[in-house]
């Protein structure tokens, strides 16, 4: 017996037929437009990836030149410290943080160009509308500038304070809020030594003026009070002398910068005159100077037999202190006047007659 193929399970219904017309149709259409477009995609990922290339050594080239200029900065700082006279004028420290706070800032700034214009040409090559994504940036910018004004505020004055060199590290200053020697300038803060060791942390933004005591020269001033029966000539000469001596010992030749004058009488009472003493000293020195010169000038006054004058002292009174007449006086009342609405309400109510 033989068996054969029935013709209807050889030949393919008229619905698989249509299903695989389609599939060759999609297929084909997919590879049209891969064909098509494949240029394209290749050309913008080269774009992108030549944009990146670009940005990534384009960033590191000049984050490396702003790196190589802070450290000759600081070399040439260490270099001139090293001088007879650099010593004086230089400070290693104070310089090296600068620098370094502006390389910061430049680095940052280089970066943030760089990377943000590369991430918007990115963008461009892909055909996305920058439009809405730049003014959503530009709100969210607004509200966070609004929202962190202080810090914003506190940079910037930090960022300035140190482009114009208004202090540094070493430096005595006057904040305003706080009075002391700088240890460390930083952006946001700036650290203070007080005179009495305590360590104040100062935001930049709220320094309203500086004081700076370290930079040029400083003053030493005294004011020497003697009695008004001395000869003032004499005290003249003798402390003129003192200036003199002074500015030939050791270390106070270094730190007077002029001799010290004598500028006569700053003021004349009954019990007293005073005699003003100036000296112009190195930065910083002017404080020991003084110390030091009212030590020398009350030693040789008494040496001379010069009297200064004393401290004027308030009388003591044993008489009581007459009591304020105005504690007596009461406070003005509505109730005072009989006739103020005040009164006539706070008046008992006659009892009713009961006799009618």
């Amino acid at each position: 017996m033989f068996w054969s193929a029935s013709p209807a399970a050889a030949t393919p219904g008229p619905h698989r037929r249509a299903s695989l017309d389609d599939a060759t149709e999609k297929a084909t259409n997919a590879a049209g437009w891969v064909e098509e477009n494949w240029a394209t995609w290749l050309t913008s990922a080269l774009q992108i990836a030549l944009i990146i290339v670009i940005a990534v050594i384009l960033r590191h080239v000049i984050r490396r030149t702003i790196t190589k200029l802070i450290e000759r900065m600081n070399r040439t700082a260490t270099a001139a410290q090293n001088t007879a006279l650099g010593g004086f004028l230089v400070n290693a420290e104070r310089r090296r943080q600068r620098s370094e706070a502006i390389g910061s800032v430049l680095r940052s700034v280089a970066s943030f160009v760089i990377m943000g214009t590369a991430a918007l040409t990115v963008l461009s090559v892909l055909k996305i509308n920058l439009a809405p994504l730049l003014a959503s940036a530009g709100v969210a910018g607004v509200a966070i500038g609004f929202g962190a004004r202080n810090l914003v505020t506190d940079f910037l004055s930090g960022v300035f304070m140190i482009l114009e060199d208004q202090y540094g590290v070493g430096d005595e200053i006057d904040a305003g809020v706080a009075t002391g020697t700088v240890v460390e300038v930083g952006l946001r803060v700036t650290k203070l030594r007080g005179p009495n060791g305590a360590i104040w942390y100062i935001r930049n933004g709220e320094v309203k003026r500086i004081g700076n005591l370290s930079q040029g020269w400083s003053t030493a001033t005294v004011d020497v009070m003697i009695a008004p029966n001395q000869d003032l000539d004499r005290a003249r000469d003798v402390i003129k002398a003192v200036g003199e001596e002074m500015s030939k010992a050791e270390p106070w030749n270094e730190q007077l910068w002029e001799p010290v004058e004598v500028l006569g009488l700053s003021e004349v009472h009954l019990d007293s005159v005073t005699i003003s003493v100036s000296a112009k000293t190195m930065p910083g020195k002017a404080l020991g100077i003084e110390r030091e010169l009212r030590w020398r000038i009350k030693k040789a006054l008494d040496k001379e037999g010069i009297t200064l004058a004393p401290r004027p002292v308030a009388a003591p009174t044993d008489e009581p202190a007459a009591p304020d007449p105005s504690a007596a006086v009461a406070a003005p009342s509505a109730l005072a006047s009989p006739t103020s609405p005040q009164s006539l309400a706070a008046a008992p109510i006659p009892a009713p007659n009961l006799s009618k």
